[in-house]
């Protein structure tokens, strides 16, 4: 059947987010007297939501629920002013959104991150291109693996889930994919390894972005 549909996800895939991401909380956690992380630590941390990131950051013995909030509001106070320093789209995708803009393929966006900052990092780091539906974690779109989220956007788009293709880096996109029986494509220069993404049920891990168009011939 011809792929009709993209669903992207945000943070390690379209964006590499990683950097802001760890200085904000790195930054979070110094504030409250806490201990910090290396960078690459946070490929692990991130992909849950905003309590998930705090959750793991935090000291074991100091993982209680008000540990959690006041550094996922700091997190948020810290990123919102610095969410892009460093962020930017991953070497390839400029390229492949280019050509699945001018095959008239349908693109959105579903991510774990809030939708205020899904929807204005697509806006400023993917203004070049228009996405068709774009969504975050509000109290109408539940976190991923829920699969209520991807399953909203291919009934506004008006296509199949076996038109369309989900493209992600954790196993929780997978799952996600698999649940809305979305096919499932792991990338692999995102935050997370090739065994957790085949453990999540990918049916195609791809090394460069520009690869997923073979999908398309």
């Amino acid at each position: 059947m011809k792929i009709k549909a993209v669903i992207f996800d945000l943070d390690g895939t379209l964006l590499d987010t990683l950097q802001d991401l760890a200085d904000a909380t790195n930054n979070a956690l110094k504030h409250y007297g806490f201990p910090q992380h290396p960078t690459d630590a946070y490929k692990y941390y991130i992909g849950e939501g905003r309590e998930k990131l705090a959750d793991l950051a935090l000291p074991v013995e100091q993982r209680k629920p008000e540990n959690i909030q006041k550094v996922v509001k700091m997190i948020d106070r810290l990123y919102l002013n610095n969410w892009a320093v460093n962020s930017r789209p991953y070497y390839g995708i400029p390229k492949l959104l280019d050509e699945l803009t001018a095959q008239q393929i349908k693109k959105a966006v579903l991510s774990n991150k809030s939708l205020y900052f899904t929807d204005v990092m697509v806006k400023v780091l993917l203004s070049k291109w228009s996405f068709d539906i774009v969504l975050g974690v509000s109290d109408v779109t539940p976190k991923k693996p829920d699969p209520a989220g991807a399953l909203h956007i291919i009934r506004d788009l008006r296509v199949s889930p076996e038109e369309t293709i989900y493209l992600g880096d954790t196993d929780i996109d997978m799952e996600t994919a698999i649940t809305a029986g979305i096919y499932p494509v792991g990338a692999l220069w995102g935050f997370r390894t090739a065994d957790e993404l085949k453990a999540g049920g990918a049916k195609l891990l791809i090394k460069h972005p520009q690869e997923l168009l073979e999908l398309f011939k």
